[in-house]
């Protein structure tokens, strides 16, 4: 099924708006992590099978560590946030105040910072398009998902086999002592949800309806 003739720029536009809207909100929380300015951008949308989203996420496996929070609800998705050996290292430094940090398996308190910051950034997500989209949904805590990515995505990628995603990748960065740091995360549904949310898109009455205006 090829979807991507059913998306239009404008229809394209709202949804990268929506998200944006999120990692606005998201933002504040995470600088108060980063104790420094953060900056949060939806770059790209756009619509791969399967196998090349499995293939993108492997390419990461051996070299990153991977932080995976499902969507459930109204709509099935998930976010992955990338993060390399230097995120670790730059992220453990200015979050953590550690000056020495040794590359390697990850310390409690690294791991715990890896979750904090997906589930800042999922979480804001998550409640903004509930509230834009007018949609009961919610985000199930992160996990550093061990093994074979896909065994972890089965609940969109392997029940749903015909599904194609929708995938969005975003870039977060952020600031400190004039250094910034870019973190990789893939945003995906399923192509139910991605219709469904067409669909809400689509019913929006753009003449009175504000994005900014939410709960």
């Amino acid at each position: 099924m090829m979807m991507e003739a059913q998306i239009s720029e404008l229809e394209r536009d709202i949804i990268k708006e929506i998200l944006n809207i999120g990692l606005a909100r998201a933002a504040d929380s995470f600088a108060a992590i980063a104790k420094d300015r953060v900056l949060l951008k939806v770059p790209d949308i756009k619509l791969i099978d399967v196998k090349e989203l499995l293939g993108l996420v492997s390419e990461y496996e051996d070299s990153h560590i991977i932080i995976q929070s499902d969507i459930k609800g109204d709509f099935n998705g998930a976010t992955l946030m990338l993060f390399s050996d230097d995120h670790v290292v730059r992220l453990s430094q200015v979050c953590l105040g550690m000056e020495e940090v040794p590359k390697g398996e990850l310390s409690v308190m690294q791991e715990s910072l890896l979750l904090e910051i997906s589930n800042i950034i999922t979480g804001a997500l998550v409640t903004q398009m509930a509230n834009i989209l007018k949609a009961s949904i919610y985000g199930s805590p992160p996990k550093a998902p061990k093994g074979y990515i896909a065994d972890s995505l089965k609940d969109i990628l392997v029940q749903h086999p015909l599904f194609q995603p929708l995938v969005f990748t975003v870039i977060t960065r952020f600031t400190h002592n004039s250094r910034s740091v870019e973190l990789p995360l893939l945003l995906f549904f399923d192509s139910k949800t991605f219709l469904h949310i067409i669909e809400i898109i689509r019913n929006f009455d753009l003449g009175k309806t504000n994005l900014m205006e939410t709960d």
